[in-house]
């Protein structure tokens, strides 16, 4: 063997011989940046890390982190849907009518919220998709006639209140057992995607990562984990919204990691003219991902009204702006073609601790729009700086 051959065969040894930690700026800051957050607010009010507090901020986020996991799919198609809010106010209106004028069972109301919420990602998605109008335009749209049918179907008063069962959509928590069954079954699920993740790249012949890292990273997962349900049980127990939130998240990371819509998804976000010469019906795509980014608003919708026991004229007001700063922050680019659910739902946790923290200082609430604002223009500058950083 010559000296050069023998010089490339070591430089593959090295690329392909596993390393034991890989670095991800974006996730490492976000984290650093959620834990000086709690940091700073616990030291500044003794209540935050209470597990009162933890539990309210848990429920508050839920609805902003079921938005911003629909959002992440659009945002990652290269779209943007700027409707979700107002769809929240919509169809959890329809929601309250049909439950309390018309006296509907929440299993009925529940599937007509979805159904309508589909529906509507089915008309904007197509117009999108189909007629080539600019989501921008055809969401934009949306949010104002979405609050004017919310103004006129209500005539601008507040349905109250809603049957006990409906309610408990958005009031109740699983209980201590129902709790530690959960947190094992969640730390089942998670040591199945690792070992999943490692045998995957090993059978392509990827990097593995070496199996005592794989084990410390289960270990911090299961602290966490113990430590989340132990938190929760101190008070009520887990939050059933939260509980929903995490089913959803597992659902939808599935989906984008593992399925060929998923992928398709990332492809069309990334490349849209490769995608569409690689055969990928980049049309249909993009009008599923409005189906289920308004899905999921509806489904927010119902947690939203549940746990206000009301349907309000404001309910949702701003919210879309809420799910895309969570993307955002999360690490989603507005570019498309990057961004994780994990992260998105980081970054609703990180939105709601910057309200839950600034409400609990009595902060007035124009420094909580500030305060968001800036980290939202500071998490995009970081994501253009990171791409023309790659580029050169």
């Amino acid at each position: 063997m010559s000296m050069n051959q023998e010089t490339v065969v070591n430089q593959t040894k090295t690329k392909r011989r596993p390393s034991w930690f890989t670095f991800d700026a974006r996730a490492y800051t976000m984290i650093a940046a959620l834990l000086s957050i709690w940091v700073l607010f616990s030291l500044l009010h003794e209540r935050f890390l209470s597990p009162t507090n933890i539990s309210n901020l848990f429920l508050q986020m839920s609805v902003t982190s079921i938005l911003a996991i629909g959002m992440v799919l659009v945002i990652v198609a290269g779209q943007i849907d700027l409707s979700v809010g107002s769809l929240v106010g919509l169809t959890g209106g329809i929601a309250a009518i049909l439950n309390v004028w018309y006296e509907w069972n929440t299993v009925p109301v529940i599937i007509a919220t979805m159904a309508i919420g589909a529906a509507i990602g089915f008309i904007q998605g197509w117009i999108i998709a189909y007629r080539a109008v600019p989501a921008f335009i055809v969401t934009l749209g949306g949010m104002l006639i979405f609050r004017g049918i919310l103004f006129g179907t209500t005539g601008s008063v507040t349905i109250a209140p809603l049957t006990p069962s409906m309610k408990a959509i958005g009031q109740s928590y699983v209980g201590d057992l129902m709790g530690w069954i959960f947190g094992i079954a969640s730390l089942a699920v998670a040591g199945y995607l690792v070992m999943r993740r490692r045998s995957a790249r090993a059978k392509f012949g990827f990097e593995v990562e070496p199996f005592a890292v794989s084990v410390l990273r289960l270990g911090v997962i299961g602290a966490l984990v113990i430590g989340f349900v132990y938190v929760m049980n101190s008070y009520k127990g887990i939050p059933v919204p939260f509980v929903m939130v995490i089913v959803l998240a597992l659902i939808f990371t599935f989906i984008s990691k593992n399925t060929t819509f998923g992928r398709q998804i990332y492809a069309i976000g990334g490349n849209a003219e490769a995608a569409r010469l690689s055969g990928i019906n980049i049309k249909r795509r993009i009008m599923l991902v409005f189906v289920l980014c308004n899905t999921l608003a509806a489904i927010a919708a119902l947690v939203l009204t549940a746990r206000l026991n009301a349907a309000t004229m404001s309910s949702g007001q701003n919210y879309e702006l809420d799910a895309i700063a969570a993307c955002v922050i999360g690490g989603t680019s507005l570019m498309g073609g990057t961004g994780t659910i994990v992260g998105a739902i980081i970054g609703a946790l990180v939105m709601a601790s910057l309200d839950n923290g600034m409400s609990l200082m009595n902060l007035e609430s124009f420094w909580q729009y500030i305060v968001k604002g800036g980290i939202l223009i500071l998490a995009v500058y970081a994501d253009m700086y990171t791409r023309q950083r790659k580029k050169v």
